[in-house]
């Protein structure tokens, strides 16, 4: 069904907003968003988790009731570094496990991890505690696999960036890909922010949720740019302005309610996930929410605002 148009050709709609007259506002939202993250990676502490700074994992099986917060404290006094703990357990045997991990340079040696069992034997007797796996990480691994991330997250952005100047070819598609990559640099730079925050470590989590960011918000920045093409067609006399906010005002209840939907079952599973004790998911579930609900929004008020300004200047200058 064709949509219906007034007397000056233009889609019926209720009522314009004026995102245009607004980009300031956006450009300090996002500027003061961007300057909060760089504050906090320079005065929080930056977790970076073992496979990426390398260390050593150990694995003990235990029974009966133990205490994760003793077995910590007394594992820090014997290797002088701060050491994370996980109580769970073992699916297919049932058996109750706690993992053990910390950084290290040079691994742990048998002489040191024969100590450290001797001494959670003998300080929890009843537990039954035993070593069943140990795993001396190397930090080669980690930055291999953030490496081979990274290269994928710069030839997506040379993909799409080709992708959109071909497919927007009439309005300008090289500067609105060019734009695009720089709203969704803006969103994986604030996803970073909330890993920092929220005391998330930067780990395997971290690189998922920068690759679905990614995805999400390049394909809402789309989405405008298709409302753009074809409000061009529509109104091919109207101001570089008008067209964008008209098509800005389109894409919005589309944009809430896609952003409602995926952030409220991504919360759904962040209460469960906290609920039930995965902590472990937490780390992926929250900038997640995070990273969703900036992909909506640099999609209406980032990526179209520097398009616009860019073509302004450029009708300046010529």
């Amino acid at each position: 069904m064709s949509e219906n148009k007034n007397q000056t050709g233009s889609p019926n709609v209720k009522k314009v907003r004026d995102f245009c007259g607004t980009r300031k506002v956006f450009l300090i939202i996002s500027l003061s968003l961007i300057a909060v993250t760089i504050l906090a990676t320079f005065i929080l502490k930056i977790n970076v988790a073992i496979e990426f700074k390398g260390g050593t994992i150990l694995n003990y099986k235990y029974s009966g009731e133990i205490d994760e917060n003793g077995i910590k404290s007394s594992i820090e006094e014997i290797i002088g570094t701060t050491v994370k703990t996980n109580v769970g357990q073992n699916i297919s045997t049932g058996d109750s496990n706690i993992t053990v991990s910390f950084t290290s340079a040079n691994g742990l040696t048998a002489e040191r991890q024969a100590e450290i069992t001797d001494m959670l034997q003998e300080k929890y007797p009843e537990s039954g505690i035993e070593l069943i796996d140990s795993n001396d990480v190397a930090p080669s691994s980690g930055r291999e696999f953030f490496l081979k991330c990274l290269v994928a997250v710069i030839l997506s952005a040379v993909v799409l960036i080709i992708y959109i100047a071909f497919r927007f070819k009439k309005i300008g598609g090289l500067s609105a890909g060019v734009c695009a990559i720089i709203a969704l640099c803006q969103d994986l730079v604030l996803v970073y922010g909330s890993f920092i925050i929220c005391g998330f470590e930067i780990n395997s989590n971290f690189m998922a949720v920068i690759l679905t960011i990614l995805g999400y918000s390049i394909n809402n920045t789309i989405v405008i740019y298709d409302r753009i093409r074809e409000n061009r067609q529509i109104m091919p006399k109207a101001k570089l302005q008008e067209l964008v906010n008209l098509s800005c005002t389109q894409s919005l209840t589309r944009s809430i309610r896609t952003t409602i939907t995926t952030v409220a079952t991504m919360l759904i599973v962040t209460i469960v996930v906290a609920v039930n004790g995965y902590t472990s998911l937490l780390s992926f579930t929250v900038p997640l929410i995070f990273g969703m609900t900036l992909g909506a929004y640099s999609s209406l008020c980032v990526a179209p605002m520097l398009w616009v300004w860019h073509n302004e200047r450029k009708a300046e200058k010529d």
